[in-house]
């Protein structure tokens, strides 16, 4: 995004947040906006897809602490009256002095803008007619954006983006979590005055697996059982990611909401390995047949005199 377009667009209002907002409050919104908002949960609309980039533009800004002040630096002198208008006769325009949008890309959703390092205040100012010449100045850092499956972003993955300075190849690494930055050196904007590249700035997005969540290190599943499986104890099969389901015993008497661990079928990365976490659900069946209810209410005749309340209200009554 052209550093002009700031003057334009109030990224606070867009997540609905106070200018001044910290950090986690932020991402609180953030989250709940893009989990509304988020492509996935929205197949086929438009105009979801464009509040969701509206959302991820706004906050790759206001969580970055650098971008942010420029961006608060940026509003304030425009809000202060201060405008530049490109003119005739070969004078410089505001377009000329923030730099413009680029995009494309491929292996992934890319989206890109330029902010961070570069020219400050005091080097524009200079450039007409005002201030000391400065030493070589770095080229402005680019933010780009890609989204990835959930099992990609868990095993790693090598995307491509197209640059000003040409296709670059970005590692992204096993267990890169959402909302995740990389930092890819020397591959932003030229500098202006023969100082060093720019850098790239990556933000990775995951979309939500339909059985397995992230815990961390761990990987967690929900695990039916049955309610004879959970009572008498059963072995049952439990899948993994990306990988063959593994066999879990279930302990006679296991309650809904205990969670079994399977060793190192979690996420692998730098940081170890983490293991996958069953938590069971005992089932009910919806539908009995005859044989099954006389089954049940015979059980019920015989079963232990327990109260499974008897705790909680007492814990209620404190």
């Amino acid at each position: 995004m052209a550093s002009q377009d700031w003057l334009e667009k109030d990224f606070y209002k867009v997540l609905g947040v106070s200018k001044g907002v910290d950090d986690a409050a932020l991402k609180k919104a953030y989250r709940k906006l893009a989990r509304q908002f988020h492509p996935d949960s929205n197949p086929g609309d438009a105009k979801a897809e464009a509040r969701f980039k509206e959302i991820s533009e706004a906050y790759s800004v206001l969580s970055d602490k650098e971008q942010r002040a420029e961006y608060d630096q940026i509003r304030a002198m425009g809000a202060g009256g201060a405008r530049f208008t490109s003119g005739g006769g070969g004078s410089q325009g505001f377009e000329d002095v923030f730099g413009g949008m680029f995009g494309g890309g491929r292996g992934g959703n890319f989206g890109y803008q330029q902010s961070g390092g570069g020219q400050n205040f005091e080097d524009i100012f200079g450039m007409f007619g005002g201030g000391a010449p400065r030493g070589p100045q770095p080229g402005r850092d680019i933010q780009a954006t890609t989204t990835l499956d959930f099992e990609t972003a868990v095993q790693g993955k090598t995307v491509t983006l197209q640059a000003p300075s040409g296709a670059v190849k970005v590692k992204i690494p096993a267990g890169v979590s959402d909302g995740q930055k990389i930092k890819v050196r020397g591959k932003g904007d030229p500098s202006p005055n023969g100082g060093p590249n720019g850098d790239i700035i990556l933000t990775v997005s995951v979309r939500k697996h339909p059985v397995f969540e992230r815990d961390g290190q761990n990987l967690r599943l929900k695990l039916p059982v049955t309610f004879t499986e959970a009572a008498l104890g059963a072995t049952v099969e439990v899948p993994t990611l990306g990988g063959p389901a593994v066999k879990l015993k279930v302990q006679p008497g296991t309650p809904s909401g205990r969670v079994l661990r399977v060793k190192g079928r979690g996420v692998k990365s730098s940081k170890g390995t983490g293991d996958l976490l069953a938590e069971v659900q005992v089932v009910v069946p919806k539908h009995l047949s005859d044989e099954a209810r006389e089954a049940l209410e015979a059980f019920r005749e015989v079963e232990p005199k327990e109260n499974p309340r008897e705790d909680l209200m007492a814990r209620a009554r404190g």
